[in-house]
């Protein structure tokens, strides 16, 4: 085993409410938790596409947000120290002799887990190429979709495209690290938080970072190093310079490597499970919310918190075979509220 080995109970893939959720349910069985999401936060789609929508159908809640939502449950799930690793895809699963996984992602973590829960929602968040000819070329090397590591951005030429939330909060952070620093909007609006877009107008009149309306046009540079971006702007073709490239255009949903598993797959689209455990095809892999199906699923949150239940029951009875498991309530456990620390 490599000392860059990450060891724990169970990996689950996938930050959104039910991945949140599964973190509680596993820790009320003392099972030690790592969980990975492709996004830059917690709360998957709820938080990333509709973080203010009003959600309706959450027990014991009238009306919550999103955003609210995955708040409640980064609170909840608090005392049991789960450990998040953002920004990161699993791109890779293998099967041990002794039963357990090394999971390995496209940021070369690696993992050691006997439990995999694949709480993915509709399958991965990927993020949308901008329609800019020969974009592949330069990707990993200039053009990057996320930031995992801030000082990548160090003493370049920084342009960063897009409207939302990811595009300020990213304008906001690479500022005093960045040499130049470009924004791009195709119009004078902003999705994102009003603070964020106040911050960003802020800088632009001390002429800390430019503003540009326009949108990406061709990129050049050669051997997969940018040195220049052109934009289409009202005025005609407008050349800025750039060694990096942020372009936030969205996201859509794909199955991703999970797919090549092996999984049994309900119309190649979703991860087939029992309704005992919520365990898929291969034995230690589970499915939970969105992700899966079975007859009469039903996509709802709800449903996911009740998969959880029953796969952590299951979970423990893999990770520490030995051990009786006595159901408790959280209402009347002494143990539990220990845990949870309200005893």
């Amino acid at each position: 085993m490599s000392g860059n080995e990450i060891v724990t109970d169970v990996v689950i893939i996938g930050a959104g409410p039910v991945g949140l959720f599964a973190v509680f349910e596993l820790g009320l069985v003392d099972l030690k938790c790592h969980v990975i999401d492709i996004l830059d936060r917690p709360g998957g789609q709820c938080a990333e596409l509709y973080p203010e929508k009003p959600i309706y159908d959450i027990p014991a809640f009238p009306e919550i947000s999103g955003q609210g939502l995955t708040d409640n449950l980064m609170k909840q799930i608090q005392p049991f120290g789960a450990e998040f690793h953002f920004n990161q895809m699993v791109t890779n699963c293998e099967k041990l002799e002794d039963g357990s996984f090394r999971v390995t992602t496209d940021a070369d973590e690696v993992f050691l887990t006997k439990v995999i829960v694949v709480a993915a929602g509709g399958g991965s968040f990927q993020p949308k190429r901008p329609p800019v000819e020969d974009v592949e070329q330069y990707e990993n090397k200039s053009v990057f979709y996320a930031v995992r590591k801030m000082d990548d951005f160090r003493d370049q030429d920084l342009v960063i495209v897009g409207g939302g939330d990811s595009a300020l909060d990213w304008t906001l952070n690479l500022e005093p690290l960045a040499r130049s620093l470009t924004l791009v909007h195709r119009r004078d609006q902003f999705r994102g938080h009003a603070d964020s877009v106040n911050k960003m107008r802020a800088l632009v009149e001390e002429g800390k970072i430019n503003f540009i309306t326009g949108q990406l046009g061709r990129l050049e540079g050669e051997n997969g190093q940018l040195t220049e971006v052109y934009l289409k702007t009202a005025g005609g073709e407008l050349g800025v310079p750039a060694t990096r490239l942020l372009p936030f255009f969205g996201l859509t949903m794909k199955l991703g490597p999970v797919a090549d598993w092996g999984l049994d797959l309900h119309e190649n689209a979703l991860i087939k499970v029992d309704t005992e455990r919520f365990e898929t095809s291969v034995p230690g892999i589970f499915a939970i919310g969105d992700i899966n199906w079975y007859p009469g699923k039903l996509k709802l949150i709800l449903s996911g918190f009740h998969e959880g239940a029953l796969m952590s029951q299951a979970a423990k009875r893999i990770v520490h075979p030995d051990e009786k498991i006595v159901f408790q309530y959280t209402t009347s456990s002494s143990k539990l509220q220990k845990k949870l620390g309200v005893a």
